[in-house]
């Protein structure tokens, strides 16, 4: 143990009052040949005058059960199962998940930074309740970041680029087919990122996902879900825009994408 560092040499506690305790001022070559002289210390390592970094290993777990119990919420939000206008409260979803209240709470505190629920003190959270004005700003938002860029994507890029993206609008039609409506969600947003992605831009990527997201969730006063024909002629209209990429023409593109952003669920 180092001089001026106290504590006890068989529990290895340092003694609280040390931490207060302003050192003398060393000079600045005994520092020097201090440091050098450190185990480790050339190489980065830890020396015993340091405190060991603990694995965050609860940590990571906790965050493993937030995620989980966050893309629980999305689902339920997608599908209707928590209603617009009603107030959850942490422990009852706790009980309902089979976790405590404490990664729900967190959960929910993301969800509302995104806009889908907001905070009642001392009850819980309120499903946002959205009408179809909103629904129809959503739409033209993204109309006016995505379709300039579908545009010039539909100028630049080359069409076995856009062949590469048929299968993810394949899954789009077999989630529509299974009727699923969080399925379909899912699988509606993976198709219009990957296509976004080819932009380069990730920023404008996370931002049209954060939108896209947004107008998947149910009105008030509105059926819990659409339709299995619904969300299939919603899909089919992915094939056709990605015909349309690949084979190079920019206006049926446009016309495209700007009618999807109207229908898309």
């Amino acid at each position: 143990m180092k001089q001026g560092t106290k504590g006890s040499a068989a529990t290895g506690i340092p003694d609280p009052s040390a931490a207060v305790r302003v050192p003398s001022q060393p000079r600045a070559g005994d520092v020097e040949r201090e440091r050098l002289a450190a185990p480790g210390a050339a190489r980065g390592e830890h020396t015993h005058s340091e405190q060991p970094l603990h694995r965050p290993r609860a940590v990571v777990q906790r965050s493993s059960v937030r995620g989980q119990v966050l893309d629980a919420l999305r689902t339920a939000l997608v599908t209707g199962d928590l209603r617009p206008g009603e107030v959850y409260s942490a422990p009852a979803l706790g009980d309902r998940f089979g976790v405590s209240a404490t990664p729900v709470r967190e959960a929910m505190q993301q969800l509302a930074l995104e806009g889908a629920v907001e905070v009642v003190p001392n009850r819980g959270f309120r499903v946002v309740e959205r009408g179809a004005r909103e629904l129809a700003e959503l739409a033209e938002v993204r109309a006016l970041i995505e379709v300039p860029v579908m545009l010039r994507l539909a100028r630049t890029v080359s069409a076995d680029r856009w062949s590469a993206l048929r299968p993810a609008a394949e899954a789009t039609v077999r989630a529509a087919s299974s009727g699923c409506r969080a399925t379909y969600a899912e699988s509606d947003r993976a198709f219009h990122r990957a296509m976004l992605s080819l932009s380069g831009n990730e920023q404008l990527v996370q931002v049209a996902d954060d939108l896209h997201r947004r107008a998947q969730w149910p009105l008030v006063g509105a059926p819990a879900s659409r339709g299995r024909g619904d969300l299939v002629a919603d899909a089919a209209e992915h094939v056709t825009l990605l015909d349309a990429l690949v084979v190079g023409d920019p206006e049926a593109v446009g016309n495209l994408i700007a009618a999807h952003f109207t229908t898309t669920l």
